[in-house]
């Protein structure tokens, strides 16, 4: 029976790539789901069988805590070099989808609270 191995919402195509790449080289055969026309289906990485499944969880899960040092690393030395991005630095880069998130926060926030604003009016 089928089996879903790893979830491929909201994964940075470089990882999906290295996850097919680590399965296809220790011979684990599996095939894929995509999210679909509207992005409404489950996209992810299936076991054919589960007669792999332990040895892939374990390779996938060495994999992550490998690329979790490694961007941590990464993110240390730029913090350490100054050339980390910050939060400035982030709206400055786009001050209009800034604005626009802000906007949409107060728009919510107001609709929210109205109701209790004019309760005695």
């Amino acid at each position: 029976m089928p089996v879903r191995l790893f979830n491929l919402r909201n994964v940075p195509e470089d990882e999906a790539d290295e996850v097919r790449k680590l399965l296809t080289g220790n011979e684990i055969d599996f095939y894929e789901t995509h999210a679909g026309n509207w992005g409404v289906s489950s996209p992810g990485i299936w076991l054919h069988d589960d007669s792999h499944l332990e040895q892939a969880k374990e390779l996938i899960e060495a994999y992550q805590r490998e690329r979790a040092t490694t961007a941590r690393t990464t993110y240390e030395q730029l913090r350490r070099e100054g050339k980390h991005p910050t939060l400035m630095q982030n709206i400055l880069k786009h001050p209009l989808q800034f604005i626009l998130l802000v906007l949409m926060a107060l728009f919510i926030l107001y609709v929210s609270l109205s109701p209790f604003l004019h309760f005695g009016s």
